[in-house]
């Protein structure tokens, strides 16, 4: 399944509008870094101030509005920055800080399947407390299951792998403490693979995930989204918005020579 022309369209717009919107207020931050600015000059340090503030944006904002766009065709429900709304009960919370342990401590490994029914046990068990809310990157759903995602642009360390890890299991028993017949799954996706042309090195997620369960990297996050062949379409996409973006960009570098 090929993204839709409106899709393309819309994508593009996206990434030439926040492009632009930045190049309006763009102002290199390149004294903060006095050595790199001596050695490199103003002008480089301007162009890698502005890749780094493009880099920061994509994971910030564009990712999760990308995947909201090339979803809504796939799905029937589709939301970025998408609030959960649940309780997490005591025995819930005991449950997950129980299963985090185990992983940590490598007892077990990871095993969804095994964790979703502990977790659904737990979820309306002992004190509810008040209702919690949570923000997910990216909220899609159809013919009754839901799935949350929770995107990282970086590598991370094993510590945000972690924390990512509960966070997760904390968004399943907030939904089973709601409806406890609900299909959850939740997901840590990496947009592109940093290590590319080399397979993504997923060592550090194993034991703490169950890694084709619960982590997508590159074209297992779009494809999973849109359909076959979209995430080369993105890739597409991008370069298109990059070529007619060029000398706009250049005319704005040109300013810190």
């Amino acid at each position: 399944m090929s993204l839709s022309m409106e899709q393309k369209q819309n994508v593009s717009s996206l990434l030439k509008q926040k492009i632009r919107d930045k190049l309006k207020r763009y102002s290199p931050e390149t004294e903060s870094m006095p050595f790199h600015f001596r050695l490199l000059g103003r002008d480089r340090m301007a162009l890698y101030s502005f890749i780094h503030s493009v880099n920061t944006m994509l994971g910030q904002s564009i990712f999760e509005k990308v995947g909201e766009i090339i979803a809504k065709t796939s799905f029937e429900k589709v939301k970025s920055q998408y609030r959960i709304e649940g309780y997490l009960s005591d025995k819930a919370v005991l449950e997950i800080d129980q299963i985090m342990l185990e992983l940590k401590a490598t007892k077990k490994r990871a095993n969804v399947s095994e964790e979703d029914r502990r977790i659904r046990l737990s979820s309306k068990s002992g004190n509810l407390g008040k209702i919690r809310k949570s923000r997910v990157d990216l909220f899609v759903a159809r013919s009754g299951q839901e799935y949350y995602f929770e995107i990282k642009t970086v590598k991370p360390n094993i510590d945000v792998f972690a924390r990512t890890k509960e966070k997760l299991l904390q968004w399943k028993a907030m939904r089973y403490s709601i409806n406890q017949g609900l299909t959850v799954k939740s997901y840590i996706c990496i947009p592109y693979n940093p290590e590319a042309p080399k397979p993504y090195s997923r060592w550090t997620l194993q034991g703490l995930y169950e890694l084709d369960q619960e982590v997508l990297v590159a074209e297992e996050f779009w494809d999973f989204l849109g359909g076959k062949g979209t995430y080369e379409e993105l890739l597409d996409i991008f370069e298109q918005a990059g070529i007619e973006l060029r000398d706009e960009i250049d005319d704005k570098l040109s300013e810190f020579k």
